[in-house]
């Protein structure tokens, strides 16, 4: 991180204001719990390591429970199975189209 800290300092900075931001106990409608959730989720489908394991245990000291984090990751792969799904239909569509 250092790295890219040392070549674009004003990019980092806003980037790490914005996540602060965003993951503020008190900001936004939502509970900090349920953003960690979300985050987690879309960490599992982004495939961030990082990201994984730090929104999980974020989520979980933001109040969530085990479950809520299971729950979250089910929730992104049912989400994922259905874009499998959607698209073996639209290969059957067009190889039916092609008939």
């Amino acid at each position: 991180m250092a790295d890219i800290k040392a070549a674009a300092p004003e990019m980092v900075s806003a980037f790490f204001g914005f996540d602060k931001s965003v993951f503020s106990k008190n900001s936004g409608n939502l509970d900090l719990a349920t953003r960690e959730l979300i985050a987690v989720g879309v960490a599992v489908t982004t495939q961030c390591p990082f990201c994984i394991e730090d929104h999980a245990k974020r989520a979980i000291k933001a109040g969530a429970s085990k479950a809520d984090v299971a729950e979250a990751v089910m929730v992104v792969a049912a989400l994922r199975a259905g874009g499998g799904v959607t698209h073996g239909w639209k290969a059957m569509k067009a190889i039916a189209e092609s008939d």
